[in-house]
């Protein structure tokens, strides 16, 4: 069974750079009556690397421990869906899953119709690209990650998966952010073959490809604040962001994402930056792969990393190869129209956010990169801290923060056009100030934030709430919610970033302690045993200054008997929209006293309940009718107009 499924990655791999070779020639030629042939490829490969996920889900869920897989990342004691999850838990997993996800959005793409109304020339082209990108990762698969390889006698048990990836946060994330790179594969494919035929007679890329581009950009929102709540629950330390390598990695195709779906504003309503964009959409997809490359090429060392492995070297090439190619199209292709208005209008406000977006995603790019820089002129390799990153990118933060205040209510050509929707968002920001100071968080730089995102919402509101309550959903209540969320997640990160506090407690049993407005009494110190480690768990009561109970609290630390030398926590949260308390276990100290960190978190779930609206309500674009989009490219105002004024 295993030796099919690596048959029939060869198989995705042939059909892959078979079908981008003939799609190459009949191109070359001027030809397209062997499009509906190279259209038909698709299946087999998608076919294949749905069918090889197939076998090798089939092997994790049954254990069998004859492939080498299986037996690295699971064990007999380890829950079935863990199991599943383990298909993208190691690397030769994770990059197969990456192959299905941009096969099935590419299959996806080709059944909806905008791929139909693309003329065929740009049908071939697509699949050009598109397959150069299957060919590539099935390539990988079958010479450096094969992830069915095997080992006879086959063990009794396996190595068992890594206990911080036991959470349900990891069941989703990667995944999540896997559909969001593949998304973004399909609209990078087609803005680079449009720009290689034109668009004469041709609906835009952006056009055909908004469903898989809007759906991209939610996985990866959902992705990355998945992946912050996982390290705010799982790592221990009391926070959701370190500016970890692999952090960065995975936010950089974020940040570009979403200038380029700023700068496709001006694009669809006024006809401008049409190379711009397609170098965006196509860096978007790249920095994908750069996130890839910086988690198994053992470049920067990580948390998250698989270190060392084969496919670094290969992956470099194709991501160089991507960009030489990328930037030669992007400069031999049509320019857009027109020239840029006054900087002190809406399209003004919208260059300078993406610009901020790209600026920020430079800086953590290099950042992030610095221990590899640094070995240019020093024999000990030099990192930056979350010091670094905080004292830079969260002030370029708070200034895209108020351009988002400002910019609806601009004129497309000069000055404010809706000063009564101004008024009231920066009411509803001066609001939210003025409770952060009478609740004394009066540091300047987050009560900025604060006002900024209480503006933010507040504007929304005031658009969003009345077209709900008639029943009027589409681009406009998409566009509005995703600026929302943003505003939500802004309001728990000024708050929980700045004004945490974190308190290392010694308590014996029954003794209490004080932590801002609520006491805490150890009720017991308890260890035991589970299936596959032992504990120590300390039971907190949490009450409040009048005494009554809010919750009691159990955090753990964990030793796994198939990962001697490391303890795991496993913390409690007592969960609340206003304070949080978070509890971990640290140890016992000499006097078999417990030592717990529990940490105050201001206002920290508003960055989840944020997270959820961004990551869901933009998908109410998807119910955008063709007529009203029409209407709003030819006039830069309509659907976008309108929800630029409110968004």
């Amino acid at each position: 069974m295993y030796h099919f499924a690596y048959f029939l990655l060869l198989l995705a791999q042939i059909a892959s750079i078979g079908g981008a070779g003939y799609a190459l020639a009949q191109a070359w030629s001027g030809r397209t009556d062997g499009l509906r042939v190279v259209e038909k490829i698709h299946f087999p490969v998608t076919g294949a690397f749905a069918l090889s996920s197939s076998i090798l889900l089939y092997a994790l869920s049954s254990r069998d421990y004859s492939l080498n897989y299986v037996a690295g990342y699971t064990d007999n004691a380890l829950d079935f869906f863990y199991c599943l999850a383990a298909f993208w838990a190691g690397q030769p997993g994770s990059m197969l899953f990456w192959a299905l996800s941009v096969a099935i959005m590419g299959s996806i793409f080709a059944l909806t119709r905008g791929y139909g109304e693309t003329p065929e020339r740009s049908r071939l082209w697509f699949w050009i690209f598109f397959f150069g990108i299957t060919g590539f990762f099935a390539t990988l698969l079958v010479l450096w990650s094969n992830p069915f390889l095997m080992t006879e006698p086959a063990p009794a048990d396996g190595s068992g998966l890594n206990p911080l990836l036991q959470n349900p946060g990891m069941i989703f994330h990667p995944p999540l952010l896997f559909l969001g790179y593949g998304g973004f594969t399909v609209p990078s494919c087609m803005a680079l073959a449009q720009a290689v035929c034109g668009r004469e007679g041709a609906r835009p890329w952006y056009q055909s490809t908004r469903g898989l581009l809007v759906t991209a950009w939610c996985f990866l929102t959902a992705g990355i604040l998945l992946g912050a709540w996982w390290a705010y629950m799982e790592l221990g330390w009391g926070g959701y962001w370190a500016w970890d390598p692999v952090e960065n990695a995975s936010l950089i195709p974020w940040l570009i994402g979403t200038a380029a779906l700023h700068t496709l504003i001006l694009e669809r309503g006024r006809g401008k930056l049409t190379r711009v964009n397609t170098l965006l959409i196509s860096l978007t997809t790249i920095s994908g792969f750069f996130a890839t490359y910086l988690v198994r090429s053992g470049v920067v060392n990580s948390v998250h990393a698989y270190g060392q492995g084969p496919v670094g070297a290969p992956l470099l090439c194709f991501i160089a190869f991507l960009c030489a190619a990328t930037l030669l199209i992007v400069c031999c292709s049509e320019k857009g129209r027109g020239e840029l208005e006054n900087p002190f209008s809406r399209e003004g406000a919208l260059c300078l956010t993406s610009l901020i977006f790209l600026v920020l995603g430079f800086i953590i790019l290099t950042a992030t990169m610095w221990p590899v820089f640094s070995r240019l002129w020093s024999s000990a390799p030099m990192g930056l801290d979350a010091r670094f990153y905080n004292s830079v990118c969260l002030p370029l933060g708070t200034l895209i923060l108020l351009l988002l205040v400002v910019c609806p209510a601009l004129s497309w050509k000069f000055g404010v056009q809706n000063r009564t929707w101004l008024a009231l968002s920066l009411a509803g920001g001066a609001a939210v100030a003025v409770l952060a100071w009478l609740g004394s968080y009066q540091r300047i730089h987050p009560l900025i934030s604060q006002f900024a995102a209480g503006a933010i919402a507040a504007g929304c509101l005031a658009a969003l709430v009345p077209g709900l309550a008639a029943g009027r959903t589409g681009f406009r209540a998409g566009s509005i919610g995703a600026h929302l969320g943003v505003a939500l997640c802004a309001i728990g990160i000024a708050f929980s970033g700045p004004y945490n506090q974190k308190n290392d407690l010694v308590l014996a049993e029954g003794s209490r302690a004080k932590i801002d407005a609520y006491e805490l009494t150890l009720k017991s110190i308890e260890t035991g045993r589970a299936v596959d480690y032992e504990y120590l768990r300390a039971v907190l009561e949490v009450r409040d200054a009048d005494g009554t109970l809010l919750a009691t609290l159990k955090p753990e630390k964990r030793a796994y008997d198939k990962f001697q030398g490391m303890l795991f926590s496993e913390v409690d949260v007592a969960a609340s929209f206003g304070k949080e308390v978070y509890a971990s276990v640290s140890g016992l100290d000499g006097k078999s006293n417990m030592v717990v960190q529990v940490n105050i978190e201001p206002m920290v779930s508003w960055i989840w309940l944020g997270g959820v609206v961004l990551s869901l309500l933009p998908l109410l674009n998807l119910r955008r009718r063709r007529n009203g989009a029409a209407t709003a490219d030819a006039s830069g105002e309509g659907a976008d107009g309108s929800a630029a004024k409110a968004a």
